[in-house]
């Protein structure tokens, strides 16, 4: 099985960049990146999108297994197999890169959501005079359900399912103690990571909010029916199942 290697990659487009005579604010201009990308890729922390080495080969004057391979090559023809190695490894290459990097985002904006949320109910134990009691029921709970789910849909949830999801009707999924049921939604690699951006911006979205929408409602009422109460907080904890049904079968 061939590998990528990212540095001889970078090395080897260097080189090739410079034989041509250009910058790499040209050979981004040319590509429609950015030069940071072109460094990156250079510097072997990176590799271009698949999307991008047929234009990139042609802007090197190479073919694109010499650019997988990082070096020119004298053989007119190279083995199929070969061939179909060295796109597969850099297909691997760049999914695992850009499941990184959606990860990455996912877990800086949970990291600020928390603070938001966590900084939302101190407000309210403060300076708007509501005791821990009036809270521990519907702002406290919400926000612990959304911290844990969310912590793992960004730290510990699968981004691919095994292959037999793509295989089989399945609505449900499980990992560790975490247990989800989608009925009517068959659950497949297609429709998983929009299921799994749903239910992250939804947990997201109420854990930044939903201290201020229940301040909110006591601020028109300051003696909220418990109907209203108990709605807003189950809207807000099963909302999430909602946006990861419509989701999932929006991307089915």
């Amino acid at each position: 099985m061939h590998e990528i290697d990212k540095e001889r990659f970078g090395a080897f487009l260097a080189r090739l960049r410079k034989e041509q005579g250009m910058t790499q604010r040209e050979l981004a201009d040319r590509l429609h990146v950015s030069d940071k990308a072109v460094s990156k890729w250079e510097r072997g922390l990176s590799l271009p999108d698949v999307s991008l080495l047929i234009p990139l080969a042609d802007c090197l004057g190479v073919s694109v297994t010499e650019l997988l391979r990082g070096e020119r090559t004298h053989r007119e023809e190279l083995p199929v197999a070969e061939v179909e190695a060295l796109v597969s490894a850099s297909l691997g290459l760049t999914g695992a890169e850009q499941q990184t990097a959606h990860r990455r985002r996912w877990r800086l904006a949970f990291g600020f959501c928390v603070l938001a949320g966590l900084a939302q109910t101190v407000a309210l134990l403060t300076v708007g005079g509501f005791g821990w009691a009036a809270l521990a029921d519907n702002v406290v709970l919400v926000e612990l359900l959304c911290l844990i789910f969310g912590a793992w849909l960004c730290f510990g949830v699968r981004e691919r399912l095994p292959a037999y999801y793509d295989q089989n009707r399945i609505s449900a999924y499980s990992q560790g103690p975490f247990r989800m049921n989608l009925p009517g939604v068959r659950l497949n690699n297609s429709n998983w990571p929009h299921i799994l951006n749903a239910m992250r911006g939804w947990l997201m979205g109420v854990m930044a909010l939903f201290p201020t929408l229940w301040w909110g409602v006591h601020v028109l009422c300051p003696t909220p029916p418990e109907e209203v109460e108990l709605a807003l907080t189950l809207v807000s904890v099963l909302g999430v199942l909602a946006a990861a049904m419509a989701a999932g079968k929006r991307y089915e």
